[in-house]
């Protein structure tokens, strides 16, 4: 699903780059629908802490994802205002809560390794994989996987 453009070194793979906690994530640029400061996001009643809660962007109801949360991380004591990565799921819109968006990187796609055995759990859990970068490891997060909430009602049931 990621973008993919041919070249002479064969095909490539778009993403945009975010740090959470520390660590380089990854998002295909072909999930991405945009990147804003989130305000005045609106809490909801009896969501997980995963939630942030909701808002609207330019008219549409949007989720917020809290990753520090979705990742077991602590709340960041910087004070720094975070921003959010805008992500659709089945129509739904959703806003990934990260500490600082980075840059589009092109790699090459036959660079992207499985998740190593020593990738700590909380990332495994929602990576699609990782690319080796010059002195670091950027974790490509999966959509997908970020995106499975489970509800409190789904828990008890």
């Amino acid at each position: 699903m990621a973008n993919k453009t041919q070249s002479t070194e064969g095909a490539m793979v778009e993403y945009v780059t975010a740090m959470i906690g520390g660590q380089l994530f990854g998002l295909p640029i072909s999930r991405v629908q945009d990147v804003f400061m989130p305000e005045r996001v609106t809490r909801v009643p009896l969501s997980s802490r995963e939630i942030a809660g909701v808002l609207n962007l330019r008219g549409r109801i949007v989720t917020v994802v809290d990753m520090r949360a979705r990742l077991g991380l602590p709340r960041p004591e910087d004070g720094k205002v975070p921003m959010a990565v805008g992500v659709d799921l089945r129509g739904e819109s959703y806003g990934l809560l990260i500490d600082q968006i980075g840059e589009v990187l092109r790699l090459p796609e036959d660079g992207k390794e499985e998740n190593p055995v020593n990738l700590d759990p909380r990332m495994a859990k929602l990576a699609g994989g990782v690319h080796r970068l010059d002195g670091q490891l950027m974790v490509v997060l999966d959509v997908d996987r970020v995106l499975e909430l489970e509800t409190k009602v789904q828990m008890a049931a």
